[in-house]
């Protein structure tokens, strides 16, 4: 089974409550007050984790923030390495309103990166990967990571790696550029990417076959929401729906289907079968409260049911 790498440029503390509602210049009193570790490529490794699979994570570790996180990841027993930077990690804020039912999230930008400190990311990545890994590279850029580094990062590990990306704008574009085995942008992400609107199943098909043509990626998985995702490759397209399942919580299911994807990968399912096991894992992912990843008891019994379908 290969093995799989995590990358996240940008980590973050995800600090969750609730407040009964969210009323301005009022003393909003907070409750159920939690910390969970965020940012994408540290999600993926976690949801790997549930799903009962390994990775290793690395990310940059900046200041107490950064310590914080750590200890978090630890108590997780997760495979971790850091590079250690001057800014502090960032914390994000995720507010539960009782009154509306609706999750609002604040996400704050994260230490900027100097070029010394790019430099020690790159060395610290070829340190930990081997021919034949796959390498999931998500979330978003820290400030000051220039996209044309993030190209050349990617391109110097593409060759004898399978990367996978998850991000967006300008980290997008440089993905696509370089050529990386698979992508999940969503609809509005590839709009932006190739310039137009896309509406209905044949335009984001035509615009995803045209990615692949010209060496953009291997395969692309278009999120849709509640619609599930649909799977481009040179030589088909499926539409992937999802199961229909109680929602509570939107937060990390994207993180779920990416994790739940490169696991089945890992494991030597083909890209398909992959596809629908990451679609079941960020439908399991919705069914649970708060900022919690999918189970692997909800996903294996949601792939079972996509599949018997």
């Amino acid at each position: 089974m290969a093995n799989i790498i995590t990358l996240t440029l940008n980590p973050c503390i995800d600090k969750f409550f609730t407040v009964d509602a969210l009323i301005a210049e009022q003393k909003l009193r907070a409750r159920d007050v939690e910390d969970y570790p965020g940012g994408g490529g540290l999600n993926v490794s976690r949801a790997i984790s549930h799903l009962g699979g390994k990775s290793t994570a690395l990310w940059i570790l900046g200041g107490p923030v950064g310590h914080r996180l750590e200890q978090l990841l630890a108590r997780e027993n997760l495979d971790q390495h850091t590079v250690a930077v001057s800014g502090q990690t960032r914390e994000n804020i995720i507010v539960y309103e009782k009154s509306s039912d609706q999750y609002y999230r604040f996400s704050l930008p994260g230490p900027s990166i100097s070029d010394s400190e790019l430099v020690a990311w790159t060395e610290a990545l070829n340190a930990v990967v081997s021919p034949g890994d796959y390498v999931v590279i998500s979330g978003s850029l820290p400030p000051g990571a220039p996209p044309g580094w993030f190209a050349d990062l990617i391109q110097s590990i593409s060759a004898e790696h399978r990367v996978i990306v998850d991000t967006k704008a300008e980290a997008l574009h440089a993905a696509l550029e370089t050529g990386v085995f698979l992508a999940k942008p969503n609809i509005v992400e590839l709009a932006e990417y190739v310039g137009q609107r896309l509406e209905g199943d044949e335009e984001v098909e035509c615009a995803g076959r045209r990615i692949i043509e010209n060496g953009g990626a291997v395969a692309l998985m278009i999120s849709m929401g509640r619609g599930g995702a649909l799977l481009i490759q040179r030589d088909r397209a499926e539409h992937i729906r999802a199961p229909l399942v109680p929602i509570h919580s939107k937060v990390g299911a994207g993180d779920s289907m990416v994790a739940g994807m490169v696991l089945a990968l890992s494991r030597g399912l083909s890209i398909p079968q992959a596809a629908r096991f990451g679609v079941a894992a960020g439908s399991a992912a919705v069914m649970t409260e708060g900022t919690q990843l999918c189970t692997r008891e909800d996903t294996e019994r949601l792939y079972e049911r996509m599949n018997a379908r």
